[in-house]
């Protein structure tokens, strides 16, 4: 279910304090938990350490990203494959 366009998109109200208080330097990655909140256009050309429930992953954001959640740019999963088959060794009797 989308959100209300009356309430507008949920941004983290310390992330964006952050990102004004870098202003044009962009420097340093700027670390954060709040997977939830969603790119706005002034977030472009920044880079944000998002957690993904283990460690930090770097997320550089590009205008393709607008719009879109800083969680879908840090997978929480790791797929390490199925389990292999083992090839059995028939003895004859």
């Amino acid at each position: 279910m989308a959100r209300s366009r009356k309430k507008g998109p949920f941004v983290d109200p310390n992330l964006i304090k952050k990102v004004k208080a870098m202003g044009t330097t962009r420097k340093e990655p700027i670390k954060t938990w709040a997977r939830s909140s969603q790119i706005p256009p002034e977030f472009v050309g920044f880079r944000f350490l998002v957690h993904n429930g283990k460690n930090f992953v770097e997320v550089f954001v590009t205008e393709d990203m607008v719009g879109h959640r800083l969680g879908e740019f840090a997978p929480t999963r790791m797929f390490r494959g199925h389990g292999q088959v083992v090839k059995r060794t028939l003895e004859k009797t």
